[in-house]
């Protein structure tokens, strides 16, 4: 008899420990870095149920400028073009996603300006904004213009306001492309904010990234692309040929593409810019990604 309870003493314990091991593991895995980029541009992939799910439970408010706005003009257009699913408005959550537009005025600012930061505070600390669950700010050229040091800055920022307003999501964002490719200031600058992210399993919407590429995959960064979407097509250091108009030019619109505003760039920019979104609001509602 003794010998039995010994035994069945061992099995319960390694079972418990077992048991342990499988939610540290889960605990982990639910803390890994999530990345928005030119990969999550097939909108086709998303369930429907996610979307409406988002819609329901999310309560965003989003700062940015003309740039930032690149985002929003894509999901309007897509709204028009595809109806109601896509849906969304400034604080009317019937049926829609609730994205408070501007109500966090501004951006992130040029080298270590917390303006953004003090604004999200006193927003948060608002009651009558005691919904919001996700905050999102978006760069206009700060990050061009920016030092390593400046970048810390709003990365502390940001991670401090996580460990200070726990139930609300904050999404990190790299800076718009600036034709100055690989070896520029920007890119270094967004390569410093991608790797916080992924160090610290962080939420990344990468804004730089989804303007690198076309639809078909095809690379633009490494030939001095801007956010207008032109790039040196011949290595002579000239930025002469641009890829969204050539990519428009070559399929069929509201079939392959939607017409949209889209800020200093082209339609086809805001439209992938849209579908990224698309994929954050649904991702950060539950979904998870397969």
């Amino acid at each position: 008899m003794r010998k039995f309870i010994y035994y069945f003493g061992i099995l319960i314990f390694f079972g418990l420990l077992l048991i342990s091991c499988n939610k540290n593991n889960d605990d982990e895995a639910s803390k890994l870095a999530i990345i928005f980029n030119h990969s999550n541009i097939d909108i086709s992939n998303i369930p429907s149920d996610w979307i409406n799910t988002a819609k329901e439970n999310l309560h965003i408010a989003y700062g940015h400028t003309s740039h930032g706005s690149q985002i929003i003009d894509g999901m309007t257009g897509l709204m028009n073009w595809k109806g109601d699913l896509y849906k969304w408005t400034n604080g009317d959550t019937e049926g829609a996603l609730d994205i408070r537009d501007g109500v966090i005025a501004g951006d992130l600012g040029h080298n270590g300006d917390l303006a953004w930061e003090s604004t999200t505070r006193s927003y948060l600390d608002d009651y009558r904004n005691e919904d919001i669950n996700v905050i999102i700010w978006s760069w206009c050229g700060g990050v061009s213009d920016n030092t390593e040091g400046g970048i810390n800055i709003y990365l502390n920022a940001m991670d401090k306001l996580e460990k200070d307003y726990p139930d609300v999501k904050f999404v990190y964002m790299t800076g718009h492309l600036d034709g100055t490719g690989l070896e520029g200031n920007l890119h270094i600058r967004n390569e410093q904010i991608r790797n916080f992210c992924k160090t610290n399993n962080k939420i990344l919407y990468d804004f730089a990234d989804i303007e690198s590429y076309d639809p078909d995959g095809n690379y633009y960064l490494d030939k001095y692309a801007n956010d207008g979407c032109y790039y040196d097509s011949d290595s002579n250091g000239s930025l002469n040929a641009n890829w969204a108009i050539n990519w428009q030019n070559s399929h069929t619109l509201n079939v392959d593409w939607y017409n949209c505003n889209t800020a200093h760039s082209e339609p086809i920019n805001g439209n992938m810019k849209a579908y990224a979104a698309w994929y954050l609001w649904t991702r950060l509602a539950g979904w998870d990604g397969n």
